[in-house]
């Protein structure tokens, strides 16, 4: 596996009281949101542990990048909890403040998968998407757990 650098795409989590916070990195505001998205399977399981067998579509429309983030953030934890699904694979197309996605991934298997938590929704608590530097994105938010 080669070294990771600060331009690698990546997920992480950062703690905030008896929340989580979920933060995306990426070369794109679009691959900072996919990062995200992982990092938001990530609170519940390990999201290699999800196989991508099923594709759900999702769109979203906001005022500004922002938010745009937090309704998809609010978007995936909805289909999540009604389709009782978990997703490992995501593609994020932006034009603006609008998007369009495709996530991929299968029924929640409480044996394989082990759900620690049940993300509630997205907060604007450290809301943020911004370039960070030329070429790395961030797009983070604190989740309600």
């Amino acid at each position: 596996m080669p070294p990771e650098t600060n331009d690698t795409p990546r997920w992480e989590h950062f703690a905030h009281d008896a929340d989580m916070g979920i933060r995306g990195i990426g070369a794109t505001p679009a691959a900072a949101f996919e990062q995200a998205a992982l990092a938001l399977t990530g609170l519940v399981t390990e999201p290699a542990e999800v196989r991508p067998q099923q594709c759900v579509e999702l769109s979203c429309e906001a005022p500004d990048v922002e938010l745009l983030f937090a309704d998809w953030i609010n978007a995936l934890i909805y289909e999540m909890s009604v389709r009782k699904m978990l997703f490992s694979r995501f593609e994020v197309r932006m034009d603006g403040t609008r998007l369009d996605a495709r996530a991929w991934g299968e029924g929640v298997d409480r044996l394989r998968h082990q759900p620690s938590v049940e993300p509630k929704g997205a907060t604007y608590t450290e809301l943020r998407v911004a370039e960070q530097k030329p070429g790395q994105w961030i797009a983070q938010c604190v989740v309600d757990v």
